[in-house]
């Protein structure tokens, strides 16, 4: 999780916890945060990271904030199964080969353009081509996410802007429509991108973190309310409807 991204959340009273990719530092104890509601929260790639980990405990965490989330594979861009067999059978043998096709991802998903080139510039970014054994990697994790969106049941709220050229708009509608959570909100974002949180206008950026302080809000006063909650249909940002105010603490 970006810093910028959970310094907001942790100004709005959220205690704020990234996860611990291999090779990517060590997370101190949690004691401290026991009884309060847990959230995940994950963007792109990282919304498939979190709905694997509600799959794997289903029963642990308080709700999801998913933001463009890499859950399933667009029909539109869905590879062919013979071109996946061809590089199946070449993954052991070339694993780093930069082969697969992509497009410039970061111009695609941050919109402002002085934000798109601070990214540009970040060395620490990788910027290639997906090596094979990745993008095979990643193809078989959002399929496996895919056929399992029914047995997503915790409380989510999933974000999604309608020009967003990463992750196709329909996989989040796929996540709402499939998923059995009773508690479900999708928003749509006319006119904007991948980058909801880092890539947008601020404006738009500070609209996105609203719409998501105010899910959390209400949804962390009592572990105990979320059974009570009705499905909450789809609707774009321009049909938003009030949250009622207030800043309870969680984690995330």
């Amino acid at each position: 999780m970006p810093l910028e991204i959970g310094e907001k959340l942790a100004s709005a009273g959220y205690a704020v916890f990234g996860m611990d990719y291999e090779g990517h530092g060590r997370s101190a104890e949690l004691h401290e945060y026991k009884g309060k509601a847990k959230f995940l929260y994950g963007e792109s790639m990282g919304g498939a990271v979190s709905l694997l980990l509600h799959k794997k405990d289903p029963s642990f965490w308080d709700g999801a904030v998913l933001v463009a989330p890499m859950c399933k594979i667009s029909e539109k861009l869905k590879p062919h199964p013979v071109f996946v067999s061809i590089l199946t059978g070449l993954e052991e043998i070339i694993p780093k080969w930069k082969i697969v096709p992509t497009k410039d991802v970061i111009n695609s998903a941050f919109k402002d353009h002085t934000k798109r080139e601070t990214i540009r510039n970040n060395k620490l970014i990788y910027q290639d081509k997906p090596r094979l054994k990745t993008a095979l990697e990643l193809l078989r994790t959002s399929l496996s996410v895919e056929t399992s969106l029914h047995q997503v049941t915790l409380p989510f709220l999933v974000l999604h802007g309608e020009e967003d050229t990463v992750t196709d708009p329909e996989v989040s509608k796929a996540l709402y429509d499939k998923a059995s959570s009773l508690d479900k909100t999708l928003i749509l974002y006319p006119g904007m991108w991948h980058g909801l949180t880092s890539g947008e206008p601020d404006e738009n950026i500070e609209l996105v973190f609203r719409d998501i302080i105010r899910w959390l809000d209400k949804r962390a006063t009592s572990k105990a309310r979320i059974e009570s909650f009705l499905p909450i249909p789809t609707y774009k940002r321009s049909n938003l409807h009030e949250f009622q105010e207030g800043r309870p603490r969680a984690s995330l």
